[in-house]
């Protein structure tokens, strides 16, 4: 299992690879400042999704991904 250092620091590196430095800090201090439930917000994510949307979507954000690094 990670440290909570290491958990944080790979958090933040794929939030600013993927959002940007400005938006990851936006993103950071609305977390910081709402009152936001992690495990609500959680449950809801997928919600509307069947599994077979969800493994979609993550093919091809591997896919989008992978683009990324080959270029």
């Amino acid at each position: 299992m990670k440290s909570n250092t290491v958990i944080r620091s790979e958090a933040m590196k794929l939030l600013v690879e993927n959002l940007g430095l400005v938006e990851t800090g936006i993103f950071i201090h609305d977390i910081k400042s709402e009152k936001f439930d992690y495990t609500e917000w959680r449950q809801d994510l997928w919600d509307n999704l069947t599994l077979e949307e969800i493994y979609d979507n993550a093919v091809e954000f591997q896919k989008e991904k992978n683009k990324k690094e080959k270029s």
